[in-house]
């Protein structure tokens, strides 16, 4: 379970974690992603420098990326045909706790009854309530896969894989290769889309259907270039698959910079322009800004941070309600002039409750990888319900809507603007000087209660 002191009682918080080889943000060595210009051929180029591409993109830019000899990179960056040549980096989920499934407790190993996630009914995605359902509308995962086993999950005909292993990038595509081996991508896709069905959860877009796009590993970490080789799938597959994907969540992230990799913001452009909503997780670090988090400083996502969805417990005479801010969410006001910034709060846990002067995270319910329900926290979990509701917007559009009239309804909509999320109580929280609201279903579709 997740724990984090609170200010008033001013002690220090001290976390440990098991060293790794490799964290998010990492360069990966030997590792590189090129960008070609306009025109030029990615065999005629790799062929003139003697390198061996992993993997070719031809939709989100035109480039590839592979191990390339440090020898060798000087003279590829100065080759006429070349765009740009960047480090590959490490990449991960922004699931909290780090160990997956520990979120609080609670959950089945089989199938039970039908339970509306705190969350769900948090943002209003009310069934019967809203008219939309997300039918017709397609939702990719980028992730670590999504449970082709797990009846509760409507996935669609063609799923992706792109793992690296031995420091090589492996591709490939079919019905169910995108299987997930870790969980966090099945319970993602349980908030998006859940089938309203009498069992386990129901997600904020029962009639949506998912696609999964399998970036991350076992572990939940992955390349810059798994997740654009991700995105050219998405690229490719659009608007051939049926339904048309229309929305991409990606609750992943590393720390950067807006410009430390170019054709990792030129991918998500390239999704924009063709009509695809990207929604991703503002991360788990709450020393940082989205400006600090790839991809979410990009101003053509909808970054979205985490709050708490229900009232916590507590046992030293008050609590922690709903609509705060999570203690682990990076957070950063929305700036309309660039772009960047937190558009949305949304769920990322169900409560905080005070335990002996520390916070714990109660997680999301959700799908959990093998069958039945579990509970994660994080950012992770805040992005899919927006997914979902951005699902409910283009069925509602029949499908003609834009990126940014979406984010425009989605962060218009909000409820509590100006009011929430509430002040974290911890000792790590500073307000972003935004109350940007949080995640309403019922107001992003215009619908009303009897």
């Amino acid at each position: 379970m997740s724990t984090h002191y609170l200010r008033h009682l001013g002690i220090a918080l001290s976390l440990t974690a098991a060293l790794q080889a490799q964290n998010p943000g990492d360069k990966a060595p030997g590792r590189y992603i090129v960008e070609l210009k306009a025109g030029a051929s990615v065999p005629a180029v790799a062929a003139r420098h003697a390198v061996l591409p992993d993997v070719e993109f031809s939709d989100v830019f035109k480039g590839f990326a592979g191990e390339i000899p440090v020898a060798r990179v000087g003279a590829l960056r100065q080759d006429p045909n070349v765009a740009s040549v960047v480090e590959d980096r490490i990449t991960g989920m922004h699931a909290k706790p780090a160990k997956p499934g520990n979120g609080g407790g609670g959950g089945t190993i089989s199938r039970s009854a039908e339970v509306l996630p705190a969350g769900v009914a948090r943002v209003g995605a009310i069934p019967g309530v809203i008219a939309q359902t997300g039918s017709g509308v397609g939702v990719a995962v980028v992730d670590t896969g999504v449970d082709f086993n797990h009846p509760d999950l409507p996935l669609g005909s063609k799923s992706f894989k792109a793992i690296v292993s031995r420091n090589r990038l492996q591709l490939s595509e079919g019905a169910t290769v995108g299987q997930d081996d870790n969980g966090h991508g099945t319970h993602v896709g349980g908030t998006i889309a859940a089938r309203q069905d009498g069992f386990d959860v129901i997600g904020v877009a029962p009639g949506a259907t998912l696609y999964a796009v399998k970036v991350l590993d076992s572990a939940g970490s992955g390349y810059d270039s798994t997740v654009l080789a991700g995105l050219d799938w998405v690229a490719k597959n659009a608007a051939t698959v049926v339904p048309a994907i229309k929305v991409v969540n990606m609750s992943l992230g590393r720390p950067g910079t807006l410009g430390d990799n170019a054709s990792y913001r030129n991918a998500v452009k390239k999704l924009r322009d063709l009509g695809i909503t990207v929604v991703v997780s503002a991360g788990n670090d709450q020393s940082k800004e989205v400006s600090g988090v790839v991809p979410a400083t990009y101003p053509e996502v909808i970054a979205v941070a985490s709050t708490t969805a229900k009232d916590g417990t507590d046992d030293i005479g008050w609590f922690i309600g709903a609509d705060t801010a999570s203690y682990f969410s990076t957070d950063g006001a929305y700036n309309a002039s660039t772009g960047i910034g937190v558009s949305i709060s949304a769920p990322g846990e169900d409560q905080e409750n005070i335990v002996s002067g520390y916070i714990q995270s109660v997680g999301i319910l959700s799908t959990r990888l093998g069958g039945g329900t579990t509970r994660m926290s994080g950012t992770s979990m805040s992005s899919p319900h927006t997914a979902g509701v951005v699902a409910l917007l283009y069925e509602q559009a029949g499908g003609a809507i834009d990126p940014e009239s979406v984010r425009a309804k989605i962060m218009s909509s909000a409820s509590n603007v100006g009011v929430a999320p509430f002040n974290s109580p911890t000792s790590s929280y500073t307000f972003d000087g935004v109350r940007e609201g949080v995640l309403d279903a019922l107001g992003a579709t215009g619908t009303t209660i009897p």
